[in-house]
């Protein structure tokens, strides 16, 4: 996501609380916008977790694991 797609989000926001409000295709817009972000952030946050070691007190590393 680059920051025009954030700045367009944050624009629609302030928009948001005026009294006109959105119509319903800046409202479709917003919604695709956010989920595109949250996609965005999730993707880097696994990416980071996917390269976190854990270092036992004997110094062995060892590769963190999904929990059930």
């Amino acid at each position: 996501m680059d920051q025009k797609q954030i700045d367009r989000i944050n624009e629609l926001a302030r928009k948001a609380k005026t009294p006109e409000g959105l119509t319903e295709w800046e409202q479709a817009e917003r919604a695709a916008l956010r989920r595109e972000y949250i996609d965005s952030v999730l993707g880097s946050l696994q990416s980071q977790l996917d390269n976190t070691y854990v270092v036992d007190e004997k110094g062995n590393k060892k590769k963190l694991e999904k929990k059930d």
